[in-house]
């Protein structure tokens, strides 16, 4: 399995608050602080304006996000692949809980979650293609 470490080390892990920021712009593309505020208070719950100006200001100090500062209205952008980040934080998920195992994950889940007959269909497809050479 890709030891996470050695992935794109110089990105920092996103804190649950930023990755919701991320979220809403790789939903929506770039956009202002005010823009993302609303789209937070109205997904998920309430958060104050200044909130989230200071958590996205740290997000681009951190290299999280870029930002366009040729306006009055600062526009801020991903700086960071939405696939790539869900790619890292899900081969960290893996090697803590279930010790790099993703079998162990999937079995995890096949057996908490109630699965319909498309889902199961897609999984054995997906396998099919991963076996064929």
């Amino acid at each position: 399995m890709n030891d996470p470490k050695n992935r794109n080390s110089s990105t920092p892990e996103p804190t649950k608050a930023e990755l919701e920021i991320l979220q809403v712009l790789w939903q929506h593309g770039p956009s202002t602080v005010r823009f993302v505020n609303e789209e937070l208070n109205q997904q998920k719950r309430e958060v104050n304006y200044s909130s989230t100006l200071k958590l996205m200001q740290i997000m681009f100090e951190k290299g999280l996000v870029r930002r366009d500062e040729s306006q009055m209205k600062h526009i801020y952008e991903p700086a960071v692949e939405e696939s790539e980040t869900k790619s890292l934080l899900l081969d960290r998920f893996v090697d803590t809980l279930y010790n790099g195992s993703a079998s162990n994950l999937m079995l995890q889940l096949l057996g908490n979650k109630k699965t319909s007959k498309e889902e199961l269909e897609a999984i054995k497809e997906l396998i099919r293609k991963m076996d064929t050479p």
